[in-house]
């Protein structure tokens, strides 16, 4: 499927195994891609000796993206322990998290399936779905779960999907399952087709504020009760003017917890399905609007945890 790919394309990767499944074919599978590969922890070992092997993490790319600034390689990736989710470096030191990537794989569906859909989940960036509309594309806000994606995917014949966790699922030219080493070589195959940077590709995509995943530790047992009365109370809220220093609520996404969207940003109040624990999560167009957001809804969070918490 990717015969087309020039041998010897001159395109450098330093790709990190994190010593997990990755190790048994990463590398040779990019090598046949013709491309330079420099392999970090590409040897097989579950005691995971360097760092564990979770490209969501930033202390676990440090070593990709030391390498790839000190080797000026074209780009950086890593895998996960089963290698089903994927954690990119750009040609700058920059990482591209899973909204950032999923639009960047978007765009390229999109070139040849006009109109095509697209998943992802609550806690993805607007700009994503922002870009996809805008391209005449239709983006889907989906529940957090990688079971949960596969399966909305299935239902509305989405051509990809993927979430903040690395999670990529192509049914363009492959089977709609999460595979880290297919996506390297989709990823590949973009910066050959383009004989760009990657950190040039998307300059045209504007900058916003986002915060990383902040989680609250949280009872099980409390943690989507108290999700449901943050939701209640915020709901009596919506559409009323803002007062004093609180924002204006434009509307209110209930698929998963609660996704507050404000005029210039929105944030996010949801339960772990994992964890005991809330996930809260942030995006704005400047850091004080962000930053009124946020106090905003963990001034209400808070009340309502008094309110509902022994």
């Amino acid at each position: 499927k990717f015969s087309h790919i020039p041998k010897n394309n001159g395109i450098h990767v330093v790709i990190d195994c994190g010593n997990g499944a990755a190790s048994l074919v990463a590398k040779d599978v990019l090598e046949q891609l013709g491309c330079k590969v420099t392999g970090l922890y590409c040897e097989l070992d579950g005691n995971f000796p360097h760092h564990h092997p979770d490209p969501t993490v930033m202390e676990n790319l440090e070593d990709l993206i030391h390498q790839v600034k000190e080797s000026g390689a074209d780009i950086g990736i890593g895998y996960d322990g089963d290698a089903d989710r994927i954690g990119v470096i750009d040609d700058t030191g920059q990482v591209l998290w899973g909204d950032r990537l999923l639009l960047l794989f978007a765009r390229d569906v999109l070139a040849d399936h006009p109109g095509g859909t697209f998943i992802s989940e609550v806690k993805a960036s607007q700009v994503l779905y922002d870009d996809i509309h805008r391209r005449g594309g239709r983006g889907i806000m989906w529940k957090t779960g990688h079971s949960l994606i596969k399966a909305k995917m299935k239902e509305e014949k989405a051509l990809l999907a993927g979430e903040m966790s690395g999670h990529l699922f192509f049914a363009d030219r492959y089977f709609g399952y999460d595979d880290a080493i297919y996506a390297s070589c989709r990823l590949l195959e973009i910066l050959v087709k383009h004989r760009k940077p990657l950190s040039s590709l998307l300059k045209d995509v504007p900058q916003t504020i986002v915060t990383p995943e902040i989680r609250v530790d949280c009872p099980d047992d409390q943690k989507f009760r108290l999700v449901e009365a943050v939701s209640a109370k915020l709901k009596e809220r919506f559409g009323q003017p803002g007062v004093n220093a609180h924002p204006r609520i434009r509307d209110l996404i209930l698929i998963d917890g609660v996704r507050v969207i404000f005029e210039d940003g929105w944030g996010l109040i949801r339960a772990s399905n994992t964890q005991p624990a809330l996930v809260l999560r942030f995006e704005a167009s400047s850091m004080s609007q962000l930053q009124t957001i946020r106090k905003f809804l963990e001034e209400q969070l808070a009340a309502i945890q008094q309110q509902v918490m022994p």
